[in-house]
């Protein structure tokens, strides 16, 4: 029998250690870049537009001039020419990433939709309401967070999901979305009978069509109720008008609660408002601006405004560019009208996520939504259009949890 090995003697993690022999320290995480890229992707000439790099394990910089970036924070570049821009962290080790800017887009014509097509749900052909330095449009990528963001965002909810309020189809037989249609400036004018908040309405007539879509309206002819708004876009006035509520009439006039007549081809947005009052949605804002739509989320120029969204709980409170409360609430931990969250900066936008969830998101990242009415908690408005994919859009936006926004610094809060 073969005699029992001796065992190795035990040496102290004392001796160890002052010999060299052994260590309690971990080495260095490699460099690690989880994205890295452009607010957007297709710029025309003279353009700007932010790189946003989310990573970890060392320092990053970026050519053609950049220089240092901080994982998280927004820089700006204005390309010359379409540029690859390569990022570079150094660590323990280096690892690199690339995004493309590319030159030759079609540049977006702000405040006159002249090129917009007509019909329901028309193409506005790159148009974009109001003037570039209007709120809608303003880059808010880089803006401060706002103090009270935390306990704002947990009021809504950490843990829940974006949802769209639109898509392809119906759902329990009523079309989703919030439609709206496009109209020359030779449209008839019609008489609209206010109800509820005539005294905060603009007058009319306004051009609305008897057969303009009105959301909420059925798929077989019935009868329906809900919001029933009704939008109308005269694209060569530049003028967009709005009802809440409205019910067409025997011999081409309308019945609704209130209605608002905004100037697209201005800043000031609704010269005939007073402080204080509503609109056909809730906050005083116009709603055809703040919704997702098809022809933009599938343009390689994307989404180039900001988009609106309901919550539960709001504040008798709203901050500009709202006009308008709908709550008795007086609670600072929950939202007023008007109240924009952006995207943090450090979510990865998923590659395989549907190039339409893609543009969604990163215009969420670049503009925000904003606060407009009072209904599910993150719910993200949009207009009705057959090329949704209502699958991947509610599978991937829920995978966007409340807990990757953060509000945007507010300025000018009004109190009743």
């Amino acid at each position: 029998m073969r005699p029992p090995q001796a065992l190795p003697p035990i040496i102290a993690l004392s001796a160890l250690l002052a010999c060299g022999g052994g260590s309690t320290s971990q080495p260095a995480a490699a460099p690690h870049i989880a994205s890295f890229t452009p607010a957007q992707a297709t710029l025309s000439s003279g353009q700007s537009t932010t790189l946003t790099a989310v990573f970890t394990g060392g320092a990053g910089s970026v050519d053609h001039g950049v220089g240092s970036i901080t994982s998280g924070a927004p820089v700006t570049v204005t390309p010359a020419t379409t540029t690859t821009y390569t990022l570079t962290v150094t660590g323990s080790s280096t690892a690199t990433a690339t995004t493309t800017v590319t030159l030759g887009g079609t540049a977006p014509s702000y405040a006159s939709l002249s090129g917009a097509d007509l019909g329901p749900g028309a193409s506005l052909n790159g148009a974009l309401p109001f003037p570039a330095d209007n709120p809608w449009n303003t880059d808010i990528s880089a803006a401060p967070v706002d103090p009270a963001s935390g306990t704002l965002i947990a009021s809504i909810g950490l843990s829940a999901g974006l949802h769209p309020d639109f898509g392809s189809g119906t759902y329990l037989g009523a079309y989703i979305g919030i439609p709206y249609i496009v109209v020359a400036g030779t449209q008839p004018l019609v008489p609209v009978a206010f109800q509820l908040y005539g005294d905060e309405s603009d007058p009319g007539p306004y051009p609305i069509p008897a057969d303009a879509p009105i959301e909420g309206a059925m798929a077989d002819g019935s009868s329906f109720g809900g919001d029933r708004h009704v939008l109308v876009i005269d694209k060569d006035h530049n003028r967009l008008f709005e009802l809440d509520n409205g019910f067409p009439q025997p011999g081409g006039s309308w019945q609704a609660d209130c209605g608002a007549l905004f100037h697209l081809d201005s800043d000031t947005v609704r010269p005939g408002a007073q402080p204080g009052w509503t609109s056909a949605d809730a906050a005083g804002l116009p709603i055809f601006p703040g919704l997702v739509r098809y022809d933009e989320a599938a343009s390689p120029a994307g989404i180039r405004h900001a988009l609106r969204f309901t919550v539960q709980s709001t504040r008798k409170a709203y901050v500009p560019p709202a006009n308008h409360w709908a709550s008795s609430n007086t609670s600072p931990t929950v939202p007023p009208m008007g109240m924009r969250v952006r995207l943090k900066a450090s979510y990865p936008i998923p590659a395989g996520f549907t190039p339409q969830t893609q543009a969604i998101l990163q215009a969420l990242k670049t503009y925000g939504m904003l606060v407009a009415d009072n209904g599910s908690n993150w719910y993200l408005s949009g207009a009705p259009d057959p090329r949704w994919d209502n699958d991947s859009l509610v599978g991937e936006l829920g995978q966007v949890k409340g807990s990757n926004f953060e509000v945007v610094q507010m300025v000018g809060t009004v109190t009743p």
